[in-house]
């Protein structure tokens, strides 16, 4: 028997993200990522690619340019940008501001192209005096990939940090930068 996969289009998958967002939650979500630097956990809760676990990690995100084979092209996340700084609620719309971010970094294994796993996330986020905006997070992903593909640290572990609250996991490394 022949199975078929059917592709789903961009305005279908932003329907389904339209649709999925309880009333009141968008109003809510920008002051809440410019306090904190995190995104809503509602909105982006988190999501993995099935491909990635402890034990295919030599074979995905442990080889060198791994993630370029699946990272989704622009013509997917800048539509989805533009559409989620609305969801969000942020005021600044300027899609140079903003890095559509995995929440779990393709480097950890996150899905590529799940919604619940990627976000606009703002270049400059300042929380006590610090900037927690995507450039910090990017620090964190590689130190994290890093750490991961070195044997110091688990796959779980480095996804539970990064999905739950990355920025105390980056002060706690000693804010990672690269």
């Amino acid at each position: 028997m022949l199975v078929r996969k059917k592709k789903l289009g961009f305005a279908t998958v932003v329907l389904a993200l339209l649709l999925a967002i309880p009333a009141g939650v968008s109003a809510a979500a920008a002051p809440g990522v410019l306090r904190t630097g995190l995104p809503s956990h509602i909105l982006t809760p988190g999501a993995l690619n099935p491909a990635v676990t402890q034990a295919t990690i030599g074979m995905t995100i442990c080889v060198s340019g791994w993630t370029t084979t699946v990272r989704p092209p622009t013509s997917y996340t800048t539509p989805l940008k533009r559409t989620q700084l609305v969801i969000y609620g942020y005021s600044d719309r300027s899609l140079a501001d903003y890095e559509e971010d995995h929440l779990v970094a393709l480097e950890l294994g996150g899905s590529p192209r799940s919604t619940k796993n990627l976000w606009p996330e703002p270049h400059h986020v300042i929380v006590g005096g610090l900037d927690v905006g995507s450039y910090a997070k990017d620090g964190l992903e590689n130190y994290l990939h890093r750490q991961v593909c070195a044997g110091y640290l688990t796959l779980a572990k480095a996804r539970a940090e990064i999905e739950t609250n990355w920025i105390a996991y980056w002060k706690a490394a000693g804010k990672p930068r690269g």
